[in-house]
């Protein structure tokens, strides 16, 4: 356990997850969408939580997001999601959102709470039915526990092209009483700004309502989710949840709550750490990519500035072939669309410096090569000098192993 800010105690927990806020349990099982690895899985609550929700700008829209915004919509909780993989029961007409309604109705019934308190949602291959005798059976061995291991094995069974499981957890006092906020996400391909074909789902204990927590998870989006990118495409299925069991028994938390900063930082810090993963973990990826941008006329146009450079090609190509190609990065600041005075941009990547005031710097290329090639995460930072303006953004190098895992993804 490491705290992260001493002023508002926020801890991270290294085997926490979403199990670890009370109230919440998890199960993943193996119903035979897939060949080999887990592909159905629930989130339960032993309380209706406050629940909120974002989802993915595409307008072709999977059945599952419909359904699951319908539930939502309802009174702003719910008790229960329920995932499968493999299968995005997305552009399948009228039979995948009645497909959506029995998964939700089915899981319903297994869990012994209303319709409307469980959300469902589903990953995998665009434009094919769903396999309802393998969901429907799947359902009824679906036997949530508090585990780390159930945990894990739901994470599994939300993964498609993943490589690695992403979860996180952080906690911190809010009333004196130990809140929680525990995440799990999937995504790999299909991801930019915007959401991505990126399914995330966030459990806390916290006391809070509905409304509060979408205001809370609308700002942080914006600020992390919406900051990752990978090759540009946008999904049909992009959503994050968070449910909030209320069970730590802090008195209602708003924005004008004294302990309010440390809730928000908390399931900030979890939705970035989320973000990062998927963005390190981006089909092909052998680097993960940050771009810090200061400096810019406000946060918003700092934001666009990171995503712009992280998501260029030709970045993500210099960085896989550690190659410091601070051109190409001055390139994208420039047709960003955002306001930059040409004469005053300074570039690093790491620790080097490659251009000051808009004019190049001497820095040793074997010095650069190697940063590149020695680390892992690679940080490209700007400073535009015309504001106060700061913002941040995550991708990945891009490979030709990306090109091999999506020229045969349906085979």
């Amino acid at each position: 356990m490491s705290v992260l800010s001493k002023e508002v105690h926020i801890s991270k927990i290294d085997e926490g997850g979403i199990t670890t806020p009370k109230g919440f349990s998890a199960v993943g099982v193996h119903t035979g969408v897939k060949r080999k690895r887990n592909d159905l899985g629930a989130i339960f609550s032993d309380v209706p939580c406050s629940a909120a929700a974002v989802y993915t700008l595409n307008k072709m829209q999977a059945a599952p997001l419909k359904v699951t915004q319908e539930s939502i919509q309802k009174e702003g909780k719910i008790q229960a999601l329920v995932v499968n993989s493999g299968n995005a029961n997305a552009c399948t007409g009228q039979k995948g959102l009645e497909d959506a309604y029995k998964m939700r109705q089915l899981s319903a019934v297994h869990f012994g709470i209303e319709d409307h308190l469980v959300a469902v949602t589903s990953t995998g291959v665009i434009g094919e039915f769903l396999q309802m005798d393998k969901i429907e059976k799947g359902i009824t061995q679906l036997v949530p526990s508090s585990t780390k291991e159930a945990a894990y094995a739901f994470n599994q069974a939300i993964l498609t092209t993943d490589t690695i499981q992403k979860h996180t957890c952080y906690q911190t006092s809010i009333d004196g009483e130990c809140v929680s906020i525990g995440g799990v996400a999937k995504g790999s391909g299909m991801i930019h700004p915007n959401m991505a074909t990126m399914l995330s789902f966030i459990t806390t204990d916290a006391n809070i309502e509905p409304d509060i927590l979408q205001s809370a998870l609308s700002s942080i989006t914006n600020k992390t989710f919406n900051r990752i990118t990978v090759d540009g495409d946008t999904s049909t299925n992009d959503m994050v949840v968070v449910m909030a069991s209320g069970l730590a028994n802090n008195q209602p938390l708003t924005p004008s709550h004294p302990d309010w900063d440390a809730f928000y930082q908390a399931l900030e810090a979890a939705c970035e750490d989320l973000s990062k993963l998927i963005a390190r973990d981006g089909e092909g990826a052998s680097k993960l990519i940050e771009v810090q941008v200061n400096g810019a006329k406000n946060d918003e146009e700092a934001g666009k500035i990171a995503k712009q450079i992280v998501g260029s090609d030709l970045v993500k190509s210099a960085v896989y072939g550690t190659d410091a190609n601070w051109g190409r990065i001055i390139c994208a600041i420039g047709y960003s669309e955002c306001d930059i005075n040409p004469d005053t941009i300074d570039i690093g990547i790491g620790p080097i410096k490659t251009l000051e005031s808009s004019s190049p710097l001497a820095f040793s290329e074997e010095e650069a090569t190697a940063y590149m090639k020695e680390n892992d995460t690679v940080i490209i930072s700007v400073d535009l000098h015309v504001g106060e303006g700061f913002g941040k953004a995550w991708g990945c190098d891009l490979t030709y192993e990306y090109v091999r895992i999506n020229a045969g993804y349906r085979t």
